[in-house]
């Protein structure tokens, strides 16, 4: 059934107006993304064959998506453009600053979606002052495939420009285990030395997989 041929209170974008956002399916959301589809599919039924080929939209691509009838390389970037914003818009909110984090399994919660199909290495530190308030999240290093650049000049210059006392760092190991590098234990150990001489003690080194996590302080490793 062509779009043209469903009653209009039906069709997705007027269901949308009538019921609210919540209550339309994955299908019809898409729909209205993808806003057309083709002169022998209705952009319901491209929707619902893109659903059948790529069931967690998680794992979508321009050249997956290119490949389902329907969809060329513009529709594919605005839907792939649409699913990052949702993700941006209810996971990266920003860290309230009353809040404690803690302890390694929040910081996993909260970082876990920031991180989530990174391709590369990304290296956070989360700053906080003398009663572990957070003062700010700072990215500061973006690595390579399988490697991050990480100097301690850099972490320690951000912590003496906001006054922190101590701090956090955070990153993501694509490949998905979260068990740490020769490379990890060594900057850990480095940014621990570095640490007590001048003041700002390293709390914890949290490292991020595939819905996992490694704590150097959970594993006494710190």
């Amino acid at each position: 059934m062509k779009l043209k041929d469903i009653s209009i209170n039906e069709r997705p974008r007027e269901r949308l107006l009538n019921v609210g956002v919540n209550n339309l399916s994955t299908e019809e959301l898409i729909a209205i993304i993808l806003k057309t589809g083709t002169k022998d599919l209705s952009v319901k039924e491209v929707s619902l064959n893109l659903l059948k080929e790529i069931p967690n939209l998680k794992d979508i691509r321009v050249s997956s998506l290119t490949n389902i009838k329907g969809i060329g390389k513009v529709k594919a970037i605005e839907l792939i453009a649409a699913l990052e914003l949702g993700r941006r818009v209810y996971y990266e909110k920003e860290i309230d600053k009353k809040i404690k984090l803690n302890n390694a399994s929040s910081i996993f919660e909260y970082f876990k979606y920031i991180l989530n199909g990174k391709l590369q290495e990304y290296f956070y530190c989360i700053y906080l002052d003398n009663k572990k308030n957070i003062i700010s999240k700072q990215l500061l290093f973006v690595g390579t495939i399988n490697m991050s650049i990480v100097h301690p000049r850099e972490v320690f210059k951000e912590a003496y420009l906001l006054s922190a006392s101590s701090f956090i760092c955070v990153h993501n190991h694509p490949s998905g285990d979260s068990l740490p590098s020769k490379e990890d234990i060594e900057i850990t150990k480095k940014l621990k030395s570095v640490g007590e001489v001048q003041g700002i003690h390293l709390l914890d080194h949290i490292i991020i997989g595939n819905n996992n996590y490694y704590s150097f302080f959970e594993e006494e490793n710190l």
